[in-house]
């Protein structure tokens, strides 16, 4: 591949992102969304796909399920997907910050979840928690391929991805899909807000007694 061949970071970022929001059945060149996303970054659609599977071949959990991706993984590919499992915050951030601005989406700092703050630094942390968040909400949907986790339901509208270790306990695994449940509303709340579920980072789930005791249910 001649220099200037070569994928700049931008270009990267838009396929690993590509990779973590798209079902497996969907990373095809005819894909609509697939050829949009080319066509905003310069290459083509096949190109795309390719570098997308590149990323397939670089996670572990595809390699435990026996699917192997592609085997022209790049030193760069590499090193974004290093750069992702130390620290997917700022992974997550750069991609969303990348997409908004190719796309002319600009983030808005507005939502339900998160309050507006005052002052021009705490409004960008906040289009910043905000992107983290919507490429966790997308990479864990689409690693449980839209299903809750429990119930198999799969409205995705009653659907939510919670973390299993909390938002505030480890920025830098925010957006690490490995560090996500997909749950329904019924279950997130009983885990976030009743304490009724708690999720253990080795996949155990605990529900609590009646007289408050946890005991391990999955």
């Amino acid at each position: 591949m001649s220099r200037g061949d070569r994928w700049t970071r931008d270009q990267l970022l838009i396929a690993l992102r590509l990779y973590t929001n798209t079902p497996f059945g969907q990373l095809h060149n005819t894909n609509s969304e697939i050829i949009r996303l080319a066509g905003l970054i310069g290459r083509t659609p096949s190109a795309l796909c390719m570098k997308a599977w590149n990323f397939v071949s670089l996670d572990p959990n595809q390699k435990q399920r026996g699917i192997k991706g592609l085997r022209g993984a790049s030193d760069a590919d590499r090193q974004l997907w290093a750069e992702l499992m130390e620290n997917s915050e700022a992974v997550a951030a750069a991609a969303e910050e990348v997409y908004d601005r190719l796309a002319s989406q600009p983030e808005q700092a507005g939502g339900k979840e998160l309050a507006i703050p005052e002052g021009p630094t705490e409004v960008l942390q906040t289009i910043r928690a905000r992107r983290v968040h919507r490429f966790f909400a997308a990479a864990v949907y689409t690693a449980y391929e839209g299903k809750c986790a429990l119930t198999g339901i799969d409205a995705r509208e009653l659907l939510n991805a919670s973390h299993i270790i909390p938002w505030s306990a480890d920025e830098k695994r925010r957006a690490n899909p490995s560090n996500g449940i997909l749950l329904n509303r019924r279950h997130r709340s009983a885990s976030r807000h009743r304490r009724l579920l708690s999720l253990k980072p080795q996949m155990s789930i605990y529900a609590r007694r009646r007289r408050g005791s946890m005991r391990e249910v999955f």
